[in-house]
C-alpha cells in the first residue's frame, strides 16, 4: 500500500480506550500513539477529557468522548449537561449513544429529540456522532434513527459502542450510507481490529473508524 494511502486511514482513526479500568498512565500511552501516528482523535470517557485536551494541546489530534454510554438509557437532559460539561472541559467531538429501548418501543419523538437536544447543545461547538448500535436493530429501525439523526443535524451516525452484542458490519455500513446520502459522517465501530476488516468498511462508505487497534490497523496498510 502507498504512503498516502496509510496516511489517509490512520486521518481516519478514533483511536480508542473505553475500558472501565483504564488508568491515567494507559490515556497518556493513547494520546502519545495518536500523536505518532497522526490519528483523527482519541476517544475516552469523558472525565479523561480534561487531560487529554491538555495533553493534545498544539497537536492534530482532537479529543473525543461518549456520552450516555454504554446503554443511552440516561435521561435527555442528563446527556445535554454531559454533553455540555464534556464540551467546556475540551472535547470537540461528542458519540452520544441513542436510547435503544425507545426505538424498540417505536418511540420516534422522544428518540428525535433526545438527539435533537444533544446536536443544539453541541452546535458551533463540537461535531455529534449518533451510536445507534446496530446489532440491537432491525433495518427499519436502523434506517429510521439515521434519517431522524441527519434530520436534526447530527454530523456522524455511528454503528456501535463495541459493549453489545456484536460492531461493525459491511451491510450495516452500505445501508448507513445508503441512507444518510453522500455527504454525512459513518463511522464504523466495533471489532474493527485489521487492515482488511477497515478497507471492506472504508469501501462500503465509513469515513470514519473506532478502534482500539489503530496502530495494527495502519501497520497493516
Amino acid at each position: 500500500m502507498n504512503i498516502d494511502l496509510k496516511s489517509k486511514v490512520a486521518g481516519m482513526i478514533d483511536h480508542t480506550l473505553l475500558k472501565q479500568d483504564a488508568t491515567e498512565d494507559a490515556i497518556k500511552k493513547l494520546c502519545q500513539e495518536a500523536i505518532d501516528n497522526k490519528f483523527c482523535s482519541v476517544c475516552i470517557n469523558p472525565s479523561y477529557v480534561p487531560l487529554c485536551s491538555k495533553l493534545l494541546e498544539g497537536s492534530s489530534v482532537k479529543v473525543c468522548t461518549v456520552i450516555g454510554f454504554p446503554l443511552g438509557a440516561t435521561t435527555t437532559g442528563s446527556k445535554v449537561f454531559e454533553a455540555d460539561e464534556a464540551i467546556k472541559n475540551g472535547a470537540q467531538e461528542i458519540d452520544m449513544v441513542v436510547n435503544g429501548g425507545k426505538i424498540k418501543s417505536g418511540e420516534w419523538d422522544y428518540v428525535k429529540n433526545d438527539i435533537a437536544k444533544v446536536v443544539e447543545v453541541a452546535k458551533g461547538r463540537a461535531l455529534v456522532k449518533v451510536i445507534i448500535e446496530t446489532c440491537l436493530l432491525t433495518d427499519e429501525e436502523k434506517v429510521r434513527v439515521c434519517e431522524i439523526s441527519k434530520e436534526v443535524g447530527a454530523d456522524f451516525v455511528k454503528t456501535s459502542t463495541g459493549f453489545s452484542t456484536g460492531g461493525a458490519t459491511v451491510e450495516d455500513i452500505a445501508l448507513m450510507r445508503k441512507t444518510v446520502g453522500p455527504d454525512m459522517g459513518v463511522k464504523a465501530s466495533g471489532g474493527v481490529r485489521d487492515a482488511e476488516k477497515a478497507k471492506a468498511l472504508i469501501e462500503a462508505g465509513a469515513t470514519r473508524l473506532g478502534a482500539s487497534a489503530g496502530i495494527a490497523i495502519v501497520k497493516g496498510f
